[in-house]
């Protein structure tokens, strides 16, 4: 018999045995949905809003109650006790519009319009804060969730030493499931889809903790309310 013939059968048997053996049965997959469901906490916005900002302050997160109508006061009185020379805003926003109508007299506003190969060192050596608007946040885990895009890139998030995030209080979700199942992630996602819990913090082989290393070294949230809420 030669070597072929030999090569042949050895493999004719080996997939004879195979399709002979029986494949078990694929255990069910655990129903995920039913088991959030029934583990949900029974709450109100107001009681999604206290969680969020226990969690983000543990952090060292600044947080301040502010409404649609008070918004920009607030930012720009923030801004103002921090000493900020310049905010960073995002191309053709809302919230960047409404601040370049206020025409702010004592805070530079600087559009991210250009590619970053062509202003790199403004941006990292001149830029002392930035707005985003945050797309949703977790209550659970206290964490801010943000969708870069071309109007608000990546880097604005992680450059200026000062991150501010505008956050509408009907976008707080109770758990991350309900986040990316109410908001149909499985639908498509960003390049980067971000969670941030707070300022950027390390401790490396010292131990001692340092903000700002890796990214912003505070953080600012402002809590937007409805107009007539209750802050």
């Amino acid at each position: 018999m030669s070597a072929a013939t030999q090569t042949t059968g050895a493999r004719d048997s080996i997939l004879a045995r195979l399709r002979a053996t029986s494949i078990a049965q694929t255990p069910p997959l655990p129903d995920v949905k039913a088991w959030f469901d029934a583990h949900r906490r029974t709450e109100d916005t107001d009681q999604r809003v206290t969680r969020l900002r226990a969690a983000l302050e543990a952090v060292k997160t600044e947080v301040h109650d502010v409404s649609t109508t008070d918004w920009l006061d607030a930012l720009l009185r923030i801004a103002a006790a921090k000493g900020l020379r310049n905010l960073l805003i995002g191309t053709d926003t809302p919230h960047g519009a409404a601040l370049e109508a206020r025409q702010p007299e004592h805070l530079k506003l600087v559009r991210y319009t250009d590619a970053i190969d062509s202003w790199r060192d403004v941006l990292f050596d001149d830029i002392d804060a930035s707005l985003t608007l945050a797309k949703s946040a977790i209550a659970e885990i206290g964490s801010l969730i943000l969708w870069p895009n071309p109007s608000e890139p990546r880097l604005m998030s992680l450059v200026p030493s000062v991150h501010f995030v505008l956050l509408d209080v009907a976008t707080i979700h109770s758990d991350f499931h309900s986040a990316i199942t109410t908001e149909g992630w499985k639908d498509g996602l960003p390049t980067n889809a971000l969670l941030i819990c707070g300022p950027s913090k390390t401790a490396d082989i010292q131990q001692t903790l340092a903000y700002g290393a890796h990214g912003p070294r505070e953080l600012v949230v402002l809590l937007r309310h409805a107009a007539g809420a209750a802050t």
